[in-house]
């Protein structure tokens, strides 16, 4: 998958797309980047990184780590086609990498007389959901970890695919108000949800390269003899085994200036039928709001809510994990002159329906987050951040870890954008 998309890319660069097609235009590059080196403290447990059930991406105690390198390339051939190939790299001595995390083709062409435009994307690509991870290589400008929420989507919510969206923009018949729908086909995603099974929710800033696996918590139901025995130790995250495409769909409403309010369904549209090189087929399916808006005072609210089911059987149909789910988060960010201060609450849960013995994956848990944020230079920032996961967790105890945990972390970063 990940050689298709780079050939495509490689492709691209080489060889300009006809005239006809993209105009007479130069093609334009252009390269931005982050670097996000951070010292911290975690009262916490092994991290799922780490192959355990701790809700951060680091280990109990002191911690030094490159959190994020972060590179995007993007370039741009006339008024409508461009592509962007970004790659992240991390450096926190549990799981060392740097791989792809995005690479699209797009057309977005010019507004029609009525201010109607159609935008298209090809690649690897995010569901268009977060309103959180909008900085350069999907960094969030207010926090330093994602909201549980966001970290799911970078753990395992990623797919290929084709998204289409048409605008229809205000401007054009004198309103403040612009409407958009998004449809997305994609494939390259069938086990998502088996993380959020096994590990739960997590709060983080490391997404998932796209070469890598994610290592599984040693519960008994994967021993020998155990009902989950045939599933392999690390999850593959964009393995495609049932040849079947799924779909999500997005309604947005903006008011210029004010703020903007979205909803939208996902279906991974997955055969749980089938299990492969030690992968299970999951069906996963949620739908989620959202809104950002400018309250008085200068301050920003973003939130956003997601519930949904994911299921994975056995070859013959019977089910051997069934869960509901949901999670949700309010954030209130204030920035004036060189500073920003940035506070997130969060609620979030599992609800486990099946039978299958030593496989508890029911979970309950909140979340608060302070963040202060100080401007050095134009590009150059300090921030100062505290996170605290209190949940409860059954399967802490295959792990002799306590069920109920209340989690912390104390992080300074020092982050580069340019």
């Amino acid at each position: 998958m990940v050689c298709c998309l780079l050939c495509v890319s490689s492709s691209i660069y080489a060889e300009p797309l006809d005239n006809d097609v993209i105009g007479h235009a130069d093609v334009e590059h252009d390269f931005s980047g982050v670097i996000d080196v951070r010292v911290g403290y975690a009262d916490s447990i092994d991290s799922y990184l780490d192959g355990g059930l701790g809700k951060f991406g680091v280990d109990n105690g002191a911690h030094l780590a490159l959190s994020q390198l972060g590179l995007s390339y993007h370039s741009q051939w006339g008024d409508a086609w461009s592509s962007r190939i970004v790659a992240n790299g991390y450096v926190d001595g549990i799981n060392n990498g740097l791989g792809i995390t995005e690479a699209i083709l797009r057309y977005r062409d010019i507004p029609s007389e009525q201010g109607i435009r159609f935008d298209v994307q090809f690649g690897l690509m995010y569901p268009q959901i977060s309103l959180e991870n909008v900085a350069t290589a999907w960094a969030s400008p207010f926090t330093l970890n994602y909201s549980t929420m966001n970290s799911w989507l970078a753990d395992e919510v990623r797919h290929v695919g084709l998204s289409t969206t048409v605008e229809s923009l205000g401007k054009y018949r004198q309103s403040e108000h612009d409407f958009s729908l998004t449809a997305e086909a994609f494939m390259f995603n069938d086990t998502t949800g088996a993380m959020l099974a096994w590990h739960g929710w997590t709060q983080t800033s490391r997404q998932t390269l796209v070469q890598e696996t994610i290592p599984i918590a040693a519960i008994p139901a994967m021993e020998e003899g155990g009902m989950l025995e045939a599933q392999a130790a690390n999850s593959d995250p964009f393995t495609e085994l049932d040849d079947r495409i799924g779909g999500h769909v997005l309604a947005k409403w903006t008011w210029r200036n004010k703020g903007s309010v979205q909803a939208g369904y996902y279906d991974n549209n997955a055969n749980t039928h089938i299990v492969k090189q030690g992968q299970y087929v999951w069906l996963t399916q949620f739908g989620h709001i959202g809104a950002k808006w400018r309250l008085p005072f200068g301050v920003s609210l973003i939130s956003q809510f997601m519930q949904g089911t994911t299921l994975m059987t056995n070859t013959h149909g019977y089910p051997v994990v069934d869960n509901d789910f949901y999670s949700g988060y309010v954030l209130l960010s204030k920035r004036w002159d060189k500073h920003r201060l940035s506070l997130r609450v969060e609620d979030f849960s599992v609800t486990d329906n099946d039978l299958t013995p030593e496989d508890n994956n029911n979970e309950d848990g909140q979340s608060l987050t302070l963040a202060y944020q100080y401007q050095l230079d134009r590009p150059w920032f300090i921030q100062f951040e505290y996170n605290a996961v209190d949940s409860t967790r059954p399967a802490r105890a295959y792990l002799n870890e306590s069920v109920e945990l209340l989690e912390q972390q104390w992080q300074v970063s020092s982050r580069y954008f340019f």
